[in-house]
């Protein structure tokens, strides 16, 4: 977590699980899998291949379709300017004088602002985006180690250090399925609430928010990212909001901030069953991980407390 290696780790996992899986799968079906064992090793193969190459194959699609955007893009921010003044302006209409004083007062003021503020932060954004592709970087190499980890060929007589790393790994491993088992419990939990909240108690309000499918969408496959996915969700169905009515943005930021501060509970509770764990033992953990680790270790605090757990039950030490 010092270094920005977290990515990489849960991919490592995750591609270790997946491929596991994957030839299972594969192994029935494969030729003349009754007849020899033998076709294990090609399922392992093929299931490896699938892993690594997945990732690449969805990237070349995202990269050869996205042409159309990046050619358009400057017509495309010419409109989102002109939607940005317009809700601007209708600010300006509905707050008080003294605060409405403070907004830009058209798309070009506010292309002005974005400017400064973009030239003010430059050192911080390349920052950010070093930081993003190392992640991704490290993320991809996990994903790499994982598989091949996976398909490795066991030799038929290990030393107590092998061996000891192997049970280790078992146990770790297991530990990361509890947790990305619950995670996805979590995440469907969410959603549920937030369609709950955008397709019948907006409307009740007699405020729809554009774009409701997306966002309900996005808030699945970002809660499957514990907590940062859902600061992610929240910050977006926020800013869709506020282009609809500051009265719809504050009550969708409260709903979502009831729901993040919640999921600390939800998230505790749903772990701690899978893993045997108590909720105020996971709190305190996800707590202090995050004060001393930040999100990273908000994200990581389930996973290595669940799997440092097993190993004291294991010694019988708790």
């Amino acid at each position: 977590m010092r270094h920005g290696l977290l990515p990489g780790l849960l991919c490592l996992c995750l591609a270790f699980i997946a491929t596991r899986a994957l030839t299972r799968w594969l192994v029935p079906l494969w030729p003349g899998a009754a007849a020899s064992p033998a076709p294990a090793r090609g399922a392992q193969i093929v299931a490896a291949t699938l892993v690594v190459l997945l990732p690449v194959g969805l990237l070349a699609f995202a990269v050869t379709h996205s042409r159309g955007y990046v050619v358009e893009a400057p017509l495309q921010y010419r409109e989102l300017l002109d939607y940005m003044a317009r809700t601007v302006l209708e600010l300006r209409v509905k707050l008080p004088p003294d605060m409405a004083a403070h907004l830009p007062d058209g798309a070009d003021a506010i292309q002005r602002t974005i400017a400064s503020y973009l030239a003010a932060k430059a050192g911080a954004l390349a920052m950010a985006g070093r930081a993003w592709l190392g992640g991704l970087l490290y993320a991809y190499v996990g994903l790499l180690i994982g598989a091949l980890a996976a398909v490795r060929t066991v030799a038929p007589r290990s030393g107590p250090l092998a061996l000891a790393l192997a049970k280790r790994l078992r146990v770790f491993a297991e530990a990361f399925r509890q947790i990305v088992a619950a995670q996805i419990w979590i995440a469907a939990f969410n959603t549920t609430l937030t369609a709950i909240f955008l397709l019948f108690l907006m409307p009740l309000w007699g405020e729809r928010l554009p774009y409701t499918p997306a966002l309900i969408t996005l808030t699945f496959v970002a809660g499957l990212v514990p907590i940062v996915g859902n600061l992610l969700c929240n910050s977006v169905i926020t800013i869709v909001a506020l282009s609809v009515s500051p009265q719809a943005a504050a009550a969708c930021l409260a709903f979502l901030v009831l729901i993040h501060k919640a999921e600390y509970v939800i998230n505790a509770r749903v772990v701690g069953q899978r893993t045997q764990i108590g909720v105020w033992e996971l709190l305190t953990v996800m707590f202090v991980a995050e004060a001393v680790f930040g999100p990273a270790g908000l994200v990581a605090a389930p996973l290595f407390y669940a799997y440092l757990k097993k190993e004291l039950a294991a010694a019988a030490l708790v």
